[in-house]
């Protein structure tokens, strides 16, 4: 299916979307305001209400929801986010958001952000140092470094993937989304799938013209109807599970625990480590991983290794 290319996230219209999904989704009950016995015309709470519980006008909320948020201080974010009971990742977005239509002022300040597909050869190096599987990825899912247990571990992304549009790095959102394999390696697909959308979705807010990130999006939506119905909700995360489910196609189930740790030396990037319990069969399965891999899978991966730009 041919594609055109994706026009770059309208901020102003992300805040209008962001603002309506969360306003509709508190009701009177959730900030202890009095219920008035008859028809309610929205979901959730009204602007005015929302207005109230931030202290601002109603005509100047309005101008928030509209998208018009240049300007607007850390103060009075920080009493909409309270006012509808946002969680600190969509805090997060909302800032990210105002700052992306903000041209001055002190909300636009931020730490810069230099992001790179290069991963350093000493990095590559301390992956492949460990013995259980690790990784490195940036904001939009890449998977840039790995070392041969991580390649083992999600090899139905790493051997035969989809056909990758940019030709560069095994994605993680595209494994999911356009690979049917994935249904059956997350066994717990749905909640693995809106959790990879909401954090998508947060990396996006960080920066709304990136056209890597922008590409991708626009790639899901329209080869995805399952992308595109999540994308749609406007739902921002973290990683919140520090378990994850497996159904390998060599070793079988596997339960894995994993910590993910953003790299200081490298803006953008986060380090993926991943565990078993002790004893457990999930151990005994990642021997059999490990065997696997060092027997049948290929020790390198062009697609996975560190890729020089000039």
């Amino acid at each position: 299916m041919s594609q055109q290319p994706p026009k770059s996230v309208d901020a102003r219209a992300e805040i209008k979307d962001f603002l309506t999904t969360r306003r509709a989704k508190v009701t009177p009950q959730m900030v202890g305001l009095p219920v008035v016995a008859g028809h309610r015309r929205v979901p959730g709470l009204r602007r005015e209400e929302v207005a109230m519980l931030a202290g601002v006008s109603v005509d100047y909320y309005t101008r928030l929801e509209r998208g018009n948020a240049a300007g607007a201080s850390e103060e009075v974010l920080d009493a909409l986010a309270s006012a509808l009971l946002l969680d600190d990742a969509e805090r997060q977005h909302l800032v990210d958001l105002a700052r992306a239509v903000t041209p001055t002022g002190r909300v636009r300040r931020r730490r810069a952000r230099t992001k790179s597909c290069v991963v350093r050869p000493g990095t590559q190096w301390i992956l492949d140092s460990m013995v259980m599987p690790a990784a490195v990825r940036n904001g939009s899912g890449d998977y840039l470094a790995v070392n041969d247990m991580a390649r083992a571990l999600y090899s139905p992304m790493f051997v035969d993937p989809v056909p990758d549009v940019s030709g560069q790095h095994p994605n993680m959102a595209r494994f999911v989304f356009l690979d049917p394999r994935s249904r059956d390696f997350f066994p717990n697909w749905q909640a693995g799938a809106e959790d990879l959308v909401a954090m998508l979705r947060l990396e996006a807010g960080t920066d709304p013209t990136d056209p890597c990130l922008q590409a991708l999006i626009g790639e899901l939506s329209t080869r995805s109807r399952d992308f595109a119905d999540l994308w749609a909700r406007h739902d921002v995360g973290y990683v919140c599970r520090a378990e994850k489910v497996i159904n390998h196609p060599v070793v079988g189930r596997m339960h894995l625990f994993y910590e993910s740790a953003a790299m200081t030396s490298a803006p953008g990037m986060t380090m993926l480590v991943y565990g078993v319990e002790p004893g457990s069969a999930s151990q005994e399965a990642m021997r059999l991983l490990s065997s696997w891999a060092a027997t049948e899978l290929a020790p390198t991966d062009a697609a996975a290794q560190p890729t020089e730009q000039r």
